[in-house]
């Protein structure tokens, strides 16, 4: 059994560490070279007091540059803010204007025509979103280092799962449940499985600029990446000092979709332990 390839780099210059990450997991050109690469960053809301849990702008713009170093076919930033506007977070965020500068494409998955599409696994059987997803070759998580109240970690799988569901169709800006919208939350754990084994993440960033643990934001300099990304959510819980399983990582690797043991993955760059106590000590910093 080939053991999935977990990176962990630091470093205060974030262009560095997603930099190190990508050489640490050795050849990517098959997931960027002549693809539709989708970049999903955190655009959880973002407001003047809170915009420092969202993926910020300077990481956005390092991850688009060095995704260019492979000559991609078109490069997306995708919105997917169920507390707001995804077009007004990226402009709160600064997003927009890289974007632009950039020369990649928003794209807002809020938005219609909405198509529905079967789910085997999780506690509804179809869901609605755009199917503008399917014209993506490559999507990346690009996820913040979070906790979560009701789910233990918000990382990479919770990034991308929560985001497509068309929040026009189901209701927004704010959870109207609309159309059955309800019944995601009543098992949340399973709905993110159940999505990402519908819309797998072939690349896993999971980034502390910045991290937040109860609602604390703190820059720990860390960045892990996978392209397994039940491995890297699960190394992302471990780092942040989550003991018990996640219920939705455990769920994914029972559905084969990754691995969610350590001893099973072979991680480079800096180890799971060094990489917990630079967490623990960032988030000790006023």
């Amino acid at each position: 059994m080939n053991k999935p390839r977990v990176a962990i780099a630091r470093d205060p210059n974030i262009k560095k560490a997603l930099s190190q990450t990508f050489e640490l997991l050795g050849p990517l050109s098959d997931l960027f070279t002549d693809k539709h690469v989708a970049i999903k960053p955190d655009d959880s809301w973002a407001g003047a007091k809170d915009s420092r849990s969202c993926t910020q702008a300077d990481t956005v713009r390092a991850l688009i540059e060095l995704i260019k170093i492979f000559k991609p076919y078109k490069i997306t930033v995708a919105g997917g803010c169920s507390d707001g506007e995804s077009d007004q977070v990226f402009g709160l965020l600064g997003i927009d204007s890289v974007i632009i500068e950039e020369n990649a494409e928003f794209f807002d998955l809020n938005r219609g025509p909405f198509k529905s599409v079967s789910l085997k696994w999780g506690p509804v059987k179809e869901v609605a979103v755009n199917p503008h997803i399917f014209s993506f070759d490559t999507i990346i998580s690009l996820a913040q280092h979070k906790s979560n109240k009701k789910i233990g970690a918000a990382l990479s799988m919770k990034n991308v799962a929560m985001s497509l569901p068309a929040n026009d169709y189901y209701g927004h800006p704010d959870i109207k449940y609309e159309r059955g919208h309800e019944a995601f939350f009543a098992d949340l754990h399973g709905f993110i499985a159940g999505m990402c084994w519908r819309f797998p993440i072939q690349l896993s960033i999971i980034n502390g600029h910045p991290a937040m643990m109860d609602k604390h934001c703190f820059d720990s300099q860390i960045v892990i990446a996978s392209r397994d990304f039940v491995a890297a959510d699960t190394i992302g819980a471990r780092v942040m000092g989550i003991e018990k399983p996640v219920t939705y990582i455990e769920q994914a690797a029972f559905l084969g979709l990754g691995q969610s043991k350590p001893e099973n993955m072979e991680i480079v760059g800096i180890s799971v332990e060094e990489t917990a106590e630079i967490f623990s000590s960032a988030r000790k910093r006023p």
